[in-house]
Parts: C-alpha cells; structure tokens; sequence
C-alpha cells in the first residue's frame, strides 16, 4: 500500500472528529504543543504524541487539527494528522496516539483483524501483572490474546521503524508480552502504521537498540507480530492489510 493509492469507498473505521481545521504548521514548540496558522490566524494545538516526531515537524507543513473536548482546556486544539509532501496530494501522517488502540477496537468489533477471529470479548486497558496492556481479547475454547498498540510514524527508505525515540516503557511491555506466551496464552503487538508510504515494518535498531533486541527475542518466543498499514485522509481513518516484516539483517542487532 502506498499514498497512490485511493482511499476505500466504504466509511471511515474511525471518522475524524466534527468540527476539524485544515491549518499549517510553523513549529513544534514544547513536547506536547505546537503553533499554526489557520486562515492566516496564530493558534496552538496539543499534540499528545510524546515520541520525537522524526522528520515530521518541518515548518509549512498541513496538519488537520480537531476542537478540543473540553472547551475549558488551555489550548482549544488538537493535532490529528500532519500532511507531508507527496505528489499531488500530502502523505497524511497520523500523530494522536490515542488512534491506535481506538483503530484496533473498532477493526475487532467490525471482524477485520483475521489473526483475532474467533474471539469475541474485547477488554480495554486490561492488568496484567504490575502493568497494564492495551487489549485482552477472549473467546469461547481460546486462549486469552493479550495485544499491545503501537503507534508507528516513522519511516525511512519504505521502511516503518518503531520507535522513534528511545522507549523503556515499550521494552518493559515487550518482557509482559513474552511472560504471557510462557504461561500458554498468546501474546501480540500491533504495530498501527500511521501513513501508507511504507513497504515493510522492522524495529528502528538505529533508534533504541534495546527495543530491537527485545523484538528479536519476543519473535522467537512466539510472541506475535502485526504491522498494520492504515489510510487517512481528511474525513477519517481506514485500516489496511499486514505488512511483511524486514529482512532480519536490516535490523542490525
């Protein structure tokens, strides 16, 4: 899949929310703040994105920014997608990190994840231990899915990498994982690869190394890996197929 391609004809899995602004971006100020333009006006939006962004902030880009909930909050907006330069249209960049576990809900209820069929039971920020993973799927006769979301925004040469900043909670969630398979459950990470320009999924080993030695290790336990592609575009998101995993030498660890 890639930015060539056209947006599905049925609706979006998740609609962007109403009321949302196409505006442009001048700079990433603070880690969870941002200053645009929209029609010429200054505003600040709130990006909930901790991760460093890697080469998605350059001055002059699009981003769709959403109203705030709540109209009492500091800044009234937030950043949804930023739209980098791809031809015709923008390669839309999805950077609210709260879409990967409401994408992965909405595909489970609406039976478009094939690796969870079968399972009927869908539980939110589930205990796990001392932590608490984003999903625990169950089903009649099945073993418990526990399933942990990713928000993927970088990529480089086709390649999506996760993460793109150094993340000790993402490794501590990788052992939880691999606890769960030694107990005979199935454990997964869904990696929700927020823009259609990438061609294969690796861990960024040139990013946090520990993180890709933990991937390799949790591969070979038999924890279970599924970076989903997905398509957005000013009205919503849609969910896309699997990607194939890089070769294991790109990697690097």
């Amino acid at each position: 899949m890639n930015n060539s391609q056209k947006i599905p004809q049925q609706p979006p899995l998740l609609p962007m929310p109403a009321g949302c602004v196409v505006g442009t971006l001048q700079e990433r100020v603070k880690r969870f703040s941002v200053r645009c333009t929209v029609n010429g006006q200054e505003v600040w939006a709130h990006t909930n994105n901790s991760g460093s962004m890697l080469g998605l902030v350059p001055q002059g880009v699009q981003v769709l920014l959403s109203p705030a909930a709540n109209p009492a909050r500091k800044l009234a907006w937030t950043l949804e997608l930023i739209g980098l330069p791809g031809g015709k249209e923008p390669v839309w960049v999805g950077v609210n990190t709260q879409t990967p576990n409401r994408l992965l809900k909405a595909a489970f209820y609406a039976g478009q994840l094939p690796w969870a069929a079968g399972y009927t039971q869908f539980s939110a920020e589930a205990r796990c231990g001392e932590s608490r993973i984003d999903a625990l799927l169950q089903g009649e006769g099945l073993p418990d899915l526990w399933v942990e979301c990713k928000n993927v925004t970088l990529v480089e040469d086709g390649v999506a990498a996760f993460p793109d900043a150094v993340s000790t909670r993402a490794q501590k969630h990788m052992g939880t994982l691999m606890e769960r398979v030694a107990a005979g459950q199935r454990a997964a990470t869904f990696y929700c690869i927020e823009r259609g320009d990438a061609a294969c999924f690796a861990p960024a080993s040139y990013v946090d190394p520990d993180y890709s030695r933990l991937f390799l290790q949790s591969l070979k336990a038999g924890v279970e890996m599924y970076p989903h592609v997905v398509q957005a575009d000013l009205s919503g998101i849609w969910l896309g197929p699997t990607l194939p995993l890089a070769p294991l030498a790109y990697i690097g660890v």
